[in-house]
């Protein structure tokens, strides 16, 4: 079949998931559009599914059951997804990212992932393990995407990296003060590159800010436009032009209002140097 994306079902819960899914599918001899059609959904979705692109949600899986005759099978595979340390829309967004010829990130609270040094990624989810958030297994399955993630942006050609951060992430001490001295380091040498922009967005900006809350814009080889948002319980991507332009223009703005590079750069070494 043409342009059959392989599977790996060590990959990840929802991994697994769609290969399983698509190995019921096989052997029935159905196409993904006729499954949709027999558990009420496009064929696309049932695509973004296998390839794990979107989440099986419960009804989802309950609905596959249901027209493969599996039990419940497939909803106790569906639920291991759904309980993992990722964020629904996440691993959808994960394969635009590794795609994307221009990134914008805006941060407020935590340095962004992409930009974290190991040990200071390690205390931000440890810390989500000590509270209960998430479990040890899903604290590694987390780790070892992040580290993809960055290993990703070392692709060729490299893509071009814009970071804006409020000044709450330089000042929020995560991991205590050598791991936090060591994370400001790798801030001076990602601005340093050539392929990015690091600017800092400073308290006194005030309601100049244009974002409340995190916000990544990707621009794609062929120049389209994504943009993902995240609560407390969900990612959403959007790749509406009519709601991506608006937050592109809204970017720009802060970029415009936030601090120049040598200016932020100045803020992180008089920070790392006990400078208030």
């Amino acid at each position: 079949m043409v342009n059959r994306k392989d599977l790996d079902p060590e990959k990840s819960p929802g991994a697994a998931f769609g290969q399983r899914l698509r190995m019921l599918r096989d052997e029935r001899g159905w196409t993904q559009d006729e499954l949709g059609q027999r558990m009420g959904y496009s064929g696309t979705h049932v695509s973004a599914v296998e390839t794990g692109r979107r989440s099986p949600t419960t009804h989802f899986s309950h609905s596959a059951d249901k027209v493969f005759g599996t039990g419940d099978l497939l909803e106790r595979q569906g639920r291991a997804v759904r309980h993992t340390a990722l964020l629904e829309g996440f691993p959808e967004y994960v394969g635009f990212e590794g795609r994307a010829v221009e990134l914008r990130l805006f941060q407020i609270g935590i340095v962004p992932g992409l930009l974290q040094t190991p040990e200071y990624a390690e205390a931000i989810t440890m810390g989500a393990v000590r509270r209960g958030a998430i479990t040890e297994l899903q604290a590694e399955e987390r780790l070892t995407l992040l580290a993809r993630r960055q290993e990703s942006l070392r692709r060729d050609p490299v893509p071009l990296i814009y970071a804006v951060l409020d000044e709450s992430c330089i000042r929020r001490v995560v991991g205590g003060p050598d791991v936090m001295a060591a994370q400001l380091d790798q801030l001076k040498e990602f601005a340093a590159l050539p392929s990015s922009v690091l600017q800092l967005a400073p308290y006194d900006l005030g309601e100049r800010r244009a974002f409340d809350l995190p916000v990544t814009l990707l621009i794609l080889a062929d120049r389209s436009h994504i943009a993902y948002a995240e609560s407390a319980q969900q990612g959403r991507l959007e790749r509406d032009t009519r709601y991506v332009q608006p937050m592109m223009t809204a970017y720009h703005q802060l970029q415009a209002e936030a601090l120049s590079q040598a200016a932020s750069v100045a803020m992180i070494e008089q920070l790392r140097k006990g400078s208030p």
